[in-house]
């Protein structure tokens, strides 16, 4: 199954974000599954709420995989509980990890 993994990223660099999803991508191509790498390293357009461009890409994402993995901590992001959302609505495969 073709995965992408949600995680609060607000505040953090892309290094400390894959640090924190390092273990989970290993666990789960252990499993085998393929992890998209969902990490986006562009900056978002001046004239653009910075914000939902993201949520924008993440959602493109969305569209490309199976299911969706949520690491601890989405329910507090805004983006994260926007991204299971969508998952259930469009019926994919949605998994929980737990802290």
């Amino acid at each position: 199954m073709k995965l992408m993994i949600s995680q609060p990223m607000r505040g953090k660099t892309n290094e400390q974000i894959r640090k924190e999803r390092k273990e989970l991508i290993k666990k789960l191509e252990s499993e085998g599954h393929e992890v998209i790498d969902t990490i986006i390293s562009e900056d978002a357009p001046k004239d653009s709420d910075e914000a939902i461009y993201y949520l924008s890409k993440s959602i493109e994402f969305l569209s490309k995989v199976d299911g969706l993995v949520l690491m601890p901590g989405w329910s507090e992001a805004r983006g994260c509980i926007i991204e299971n959302r969508i998952a259930l609505e469009y019926g994919k495969f949605v998994r929980y990890i737990n802290d």
